[in-house]
């Protein structure tokens, strides 16, 4: 996959011809889904000649794996700056989270998990975009594991998964509830459940 991208003396003042097929074809795989759009739709979004698309992304899966790249990128920024403001704390990191995740969901341009709905239509583990998203979800739990680690339970690793059970739960029905019906209300309230029961069930040793 040609991942190089141009240097911004090649297109100043402008997005580079890669910027903009990416963030066209971004707009349409995240709202209409990867199959249902074609080559020629991303190529009148984003504005450029056929050869710029394939001088950038030699193919549309190059194309696919590039745009979950860059949501991957731009899905642990996201992270990183909820659980910035509560650095130290992970009990606190983890209720942020929930939170922002519960807001999130519930965006009226919220399609569902970028992740989830490429595994689903390329169901492939050899497909590049199957494998990015993989990727996002084993990262995604790793994470969780070490927020968890952090509280000092003796089941950091079952919390974790449930949380991330939770998690993906909150990603599904965001995409497929309207907000008047949708739990995804509770999800905090939910979260902070869990790990309230998996800390009072951790025996306290005496100081």
């Amino acid at each position: 996959m040609n991942s190089e991208k141009p240097s911004s003396s090649d297109c100043p003042g402008k997005p580079c011809a890669r910027d903009r097929i990416l963030a066209a074809a971004a707009e349409l795989f995240y709202r209409e889904g990867i199959r249902a759009v074609g080559i020629e739709a991303v190529i009148e979004k984003a504005g450029v000649a056929k050869m710029s698309l394939y001088r950038s992304f030699p193919s549309k899966d190059d194309l696919v794996a590039a745009f979950l790249a860059d949501r991957n990128r731009r899905y642990w920024l996201w992270w990183d700056d909820v659980i910035a403001a509560s650095r130290g704390n992970p009990r606190a990191q983890l209720h942020d989270l929930f939170a922002a995740l519960a807001q999130r969901v519930s965006s009226p341009d919220y399609r569902g998990c970028a992740f989830v709905n490429t595994a689903i239509e390329f169901p492939d583990p050899l497909h590049p975009g199957h494998a990015v998203a993989l990727d996002n979800k084993r990262e995604l739990r790793h994470r969780l594991t070490l927020l968890t680690s952090a509280l000092g339970i003796a089941s950091a690793q079952t919390l974790a998964d449930q949380l991330m059970l939770l998690m993906e739960g909150a990603y599904c029905l965001g995409n497929t509830l309207t907000r008047d019906d949708n739990p995804v209300a509770a999800l905090v309230a939910a979260a902070d459940a869990l790990i309230a029961a998996a800390q009072a069930a951790t025996p306290q040793t005496a100081g």
